[in-house]
């Protein structure tokens, strides 16, 4: 009598292998050859105890499977549906992160601007202008205006929408949301007195305007891509304010920068001064009768917190 043939259990696993290292090159738009000689300069023959050729193979290898993978990293959720590569959580975060990360000296360069070819094709000098790699500045600018594409129209919350979209922590969730709500506001950030400002001047005060001058998440219409209009309206009830919506929305920067900043430069006022005359001008306000109305003085609050935060960062 045959005796009975053996189980056997067979796993093949076919993980794809991410290294930081050389992804962070191909993503900051070095070539294979040039990924070579940085990592050798960093001693990774040495390290590894490997020859120069082999190096240059990996990396190839490493390139090649990028170059697949970059499609679906376009659209992150492909990528967690995907069946082609076997890919662990934590280096399909990876992925994406460091695929839609960003540097603040070049998206400033379009911060603002039409997200058109005609731009796009303008990135040479911003890859000159900042010493970024021309492929990284059009990687940058191709993800940028993904996300606005893809966000522009949704309701609710761009940042959160983004995040959910893109797979993005909240941190660089943010920085998308930023840039697009300035794009979708048309916020004025090129004149020559704003040129200096950097990403990051804008990006706070950004930030509040999304939180405190649109629409809140209890009202029908909630959704961060636009104005509050019965704020706009509210505001209109105080009259030391523009009246005209579109001044609220395209020329703030630019106004504070004019018509407060330069002028207590000029003074030498110091930010601990600053601070103190904001705060006896937002209570003094509520000595006038209009303010007795409890929308305007709502809307004096939410006017004033972004007025004084942004004039923080840009002084």
């Amino acid at each position: 009598m045959n005796s009975p043939s053996p189980e056997v259990d067979v796993f093949i696993s076919n993980y794809t292998i991410v290294d930081p290292d050389v992804y962070h090159l191909w993503v900051n738009g070095y070539s294979a050859t040039e990924s070579v000689t940085i990592l050798k300069q960093y001693g990774i023959l040495e390290e590894m105890g490997t020859t120069l050729d082999l190096v240059a193979s990996d990396i190839l290898d490493h390139y090649r499977t990028y170059s697949l993978l970059e499609k679906l990293i376009h659209y992150p959720t492909k990528l967690d549906q995907q069946l082609a590569f076997q890919i662990e959580p934590q280096t399909k975060n990876l992925l994406i992160e460091k695929y839609y990360e960003i540097d603040d000296i070049v998206v400033r360069e379009f911060l603002g601007k039409k997200l058109s070819s005609k731009h796009r094709k303008d990135l040479d000098e911003v890859s000159e202008k900042t010493s970024i790699a021309i492929k990284s500045c059009r990687r940058q600018f191709d993800n940028v205006k993904r996300v606005f594409k893809y966000v522009e129209e949704l309701q609710g919350s761009v940042i959160q929408n983004i995040s959910s979209t893109f797979l993005l922590s909240e941190d660089l969730a943010k920085k998308y949301g930023v840039i697009v709500f300035i794009a979708c506001m048309r916020f004025e950030t090129s004149k020559r007195k704003l040129q200096n400002l950097s990403f990051q001047d804008f990006y706070e005060p950004t930030l509040c305007i999304i939180n405190k001058w649109t629409y809140p998440k209890n009202s029908p219409e909630f959704g961060d891509m636009d104005l509050d209009r019965e704020f706009l309206l509210d505001l209109r009830e105080v009259r030391i304010l523009l009246d005209k919506e579109k001044d609220h929305k395209q020329s703030l920067f630019l106004d504070i920068m004019e018509r407060i900043v330069d002028p207590w430069k000029v003074l030498n006022w110091n930010k601990t001064e600053i601070m103190a005359f904001l705060k006896v001008f937002f209570l003094s306000a509520f000595e006038l009768d209009i303010f007795q109305e409890s929308e305007v003085k709502k809307a004096w609050e939410r006017y004033m917190e972004v007025i004084t935060i942004s004039i923080k960062q840009l002084y």
